[in-house]
């Protein structure tokens, strides 16, 4: 539940009334707008609870969260989440844009392909350092070797890296390097690995499962933030159907209806979402014209021999060419990229 401050209240009675739903066994969460203050009461609710929070001295009303995920949902904060972290912002009016290979390959290869990114207008760098891949005899990522070359191509260039997470005993390590742990869309419902990213305080950015509806997405989302964790972003890359004709469906109205929904960002993946080369730059137009807050795209100078993904991959020259189309669509819809 929610309890709404009035406007004058003063400091200490917010203070009271978070000692007060602390002691109902709630989690307080104060929330401080421009013009009012709202405190979240968030845990198991029993009977009784409203008529025991309503008459405390500043409170003007007490109203219930409707939605199974209390800290992700957008009754509870509607102002928009903005996720920051070295060069990259996302959630503002600019738009963001994560590109890089699947997987780190070599040192040279990183760096090379993040300077050119960087050129082209890139805030943040992708890399795959441990790859989870549906054949046990495919490439599985150079792991801490990899996540080193990400360093190195940072100092180069200053991009964050966002690198995926697969397992809760890889968080410290993982973390160590990376400015934004990438959990994926098959450990979208890995509750260990959720709760131990939430408790290492980097971003998150949280793809949703092949199958999953959209509530289980946003209750997986509420696993890190109810870790005291408020920096996750949310990425549409694709769902299971029974089309054969992409890779997956990527379903471009999940933006504005997690948007709706949630205060958190919504990042999308064209790369997964289709599979197809020939479709990620349409696929990256049409995501910023149905809202989304940034993109996250595979990009790499060779795809033809790219160890992984290569058929869903885009040129550095196809990216440039993405970049400036898109740039024109951001403004169509008042923001920039």
């Amino acid at each position: 539940m929610i309890v709404v401050m009035k406007s004058d209240a003063t400091a200490e009675q917010v203070e009271h009334m978070t000692a007060h739903i602390a002691s109902l066994g709630l989690t307080p969460q104060v929330i401080r707008g421009a013009h009012q203050t709202v405190i979240a009461a968030i845990g198991e609710e029993r009977a009784g609870m409203t008529e025991a929070l309503e008459p405390g001295e500043g409170v003007e009303k007490v109203l219930p969260i409707m939605a199974p995920y209390k800290r992700a949902s957008s009754e509870l904060k509607s102002e928009r989440t903005v996720v920051k972290t070295r060069s990259l912002e996302v959630g503002g009016t600019r738009i963001a844009v994560i590109a890089g290979p699947c997987s780190v390959e070599s040192e040279a290869q990183i760096v090379g392909i993040a300077r050119k990114l960087k050129e082209l207008g890139a805030t943040g760098l992708r890399g795959g350092a441990f790859k989870p891949r549906t054949s046990p005899y495919s490439f599985q990522g150079h792991k801490e070797e990899g996540l080193k070359m990400l360093a190195a191509a940072r100092a180069e260039t200053g991009l964050a890296i966002v690198t995926e997470v697969m397992a809760p005993e890889h968080v410290p390590m993982v973390a160590e390097y990376a400015d934004v742990l990438q959990i994926g869309a098959r450990n979208m419902q890995n509750y260990q690995l959720l709760q131990a990213v939430g408790d290492s305080g980097k971003p998150a950015l949280l793809k949703r499962g092949m199958s999953a509806t959209i509530d289980e997405f946003l209750l997986a989302a509420e696993y890190i933030l109810d870790r005291g964790n408020p920096n996750v972003m949310l990425c549409e890359r694709g769902i299971r159907t029974y089309e054969d004709h992409t890779r997956f469906t990527l379903p471009l109205a999940t933006v504005p209806y997690l948007h709706e929904k949630s205060h958190l960002p919504v990042v999308v993946d064209p790369s997964h979402g289709t599979g197809k080369a020939r479709l990620v730059p349409p696929m990256c137009k049409a995501s910023i014209a149905a809202g989304a807050d940034a993109l996250i795209i595979e990009v790499h100078d060779d795809p033809e021999h790219a160890v992984s993904d290569g058929s869903q991959t885009i040129t550095p020259a196809v990216f440039g060419q993405v970049m400036a189309q898109c740039r024109r669509i951001a403004e169509a819809v008042d923001r920039s990229l």
